[in-house]
């Protein structure tokens, strides 16, 4: 039988088991109050120009997020396994100087466009705009100084059994070259349940495109401990978006059905990596938006589930977004030296980022990511974790 979350957490603290260290980011024992706690104010480290950085640790219903202001990071993850024993489940950094000199957005919030615009232009009302290009001839997260390298305002806050924070940052008209001033606001929120809640919201003084994420990379197992290549994924989509070697979509929809894609039920993320199916051999892997089979709604659904068998973590991925870019990790190539202390090869970490599809400035057939003066961009993500 399957333990359900809450079972575990007040098993492991009524038992007061203790964890085996697994790195750093590793709990020292599985004990902890499922309760909230207020959050935790930290330095973390100074940017080149004297800027100082904070790192921010919640903890509520079990689980422990620790975030950083700068690029609205999220650093840490702990949650438990069904033994009750905690580990770091986000892959990244003990240090301010790898975020910066970084190019994989371990953790970062994303913006002001999740993934990738073909050519770095878009045309709105009749007039082109050139984004920074920082990814070949292409725009990826928001060009060469995205939302990712900028340092949050942060307000922590408590609201009944809730704890969270508070990003704010307001990107300039003609920042990265996307037009109009944006003022945007981001709220992760803990509940009493250890639910990760992600709440977006922008407005603009000029139409704009805007698109945003959260690029955290998962190993359910630990960070540091290993491929995710066993992880168990469902992912409810009948269709993805193919690409272009630059990885820009066609604009087809294409559907999984009969393909190395087809995660309509749950299976290992490895199973089908290798086969030579042309898409996987352009990305290296999985590196393609999933067309969610809801679309746009009104509240979030829920449309991932990603087990880890040996460890029985599980993620629950809840959004209104019509798409989720699943990326396996393909371009760690072992140079990257994580918070365990173990280095980061291919496949050891994989990003599920609820979004619109990527270059929708530039395809009328997919969703509209534009955003006029009086409009408000409000969209939610939320993540359930289970043992």
């Amino acid at each position: 039988m399957e333990l359900n979350r809450r079972t575990v957490i007040a098993g492991a603290a009524a038992a007061g088991i203790a964890a085996t260290t697994l790195g750093s980011g590793t709990a020292q024992a599985a004990s902890a109050s499922s309760g909230s706690r207020k959050p935790v104010k930290e330095y973390f480290g100074t940017l080149a120009d004297g800027t100082r950085v904070h790192r921010w640790s919640l903890e509520n219903g079990g689980t422990r997020l620790k975030v950083l202001s700068y690029g609205g990071i999220v650093q840490s993850l702990e949650i438990p396994d069904r033994h009750g024993r905690y580990a770091n489940v986000s892959l990244g950094y003990d240090d301010l100087d790898s975020y910066v000199k970084g190019t994989t957005y371990f953790g970062a919030t994303i913006g002001r466009y999740g993934n990738r615009i073909a050519k770095g232009r878009f045309t709105l009302d009749g007039k082109e705009y050139q984004l920074s290009v920082n990814d070949g001839v292409n725009s990826l997260h928001g060009g060469k100084l995205g939302f990712n390298t900028k340092v949050w305002d942060i307000e922590p806050f408590t609201a009944g059994s809730d704890v969270g924070l508070h990003l704010y940052y307001t990107s300039v008209d003609g920042e990265m070259g996307y037009p109009g001033t944006l003022k945007t606001k981001v709220t992760f929120t803990l509940n009493r349940h250890g639910d990760w809640r992600i709440d977006y919201k922008a407005t603009t003084d000029k139409p704009t495109v805007v698109n945003l994420t959260n690029h955290t990379y998962y190993n359910l197992a630990g960070e540091g401990s290993g491929s995710i290549y066993g992880h168990e994924l469902w992912l409810a989509a009948g269709r993805f978006t193919p690409t272009d070697s630059g990885l820009i979509p066609t604009g087809e929809l294409a559907k999984v059905k009969g393909t190395p894609f087809d995660f309509t039920h749950p299976k290992p993320i490895g199973r089908d990596i290798r086969i030579g199916h042309p898409q996987l051999v352009t990305a290296k892997g999985y590196d393609h938006n999933f067309v969610l089979d809801k679309g746009v709604t009104a509240r979030p659904e829920h449309v991932v589930t990603l087990r880890d068998p040996e460890s029985g973590r599980t993620l629950k991925i809840l959004t209104d977004q019509p798409g989720v870019q699943f990326y396996s990790g393909n371009f760690l190539d072992g140079t990257l030296v994580g918070q365990s202390g173990h280095t980061y090869r291919q496949g050891d970490g994989l990003a599920l980022e609820t979004q619109h599809f990527p270059d929708s400035p530039n395809e009328p057939k997919f969703p509209s990511t534009v955003l006029r003066p009086g409009q408000t961009y409000r969209t939610t993500t939320i993540h359930r974790f289970s043992a």
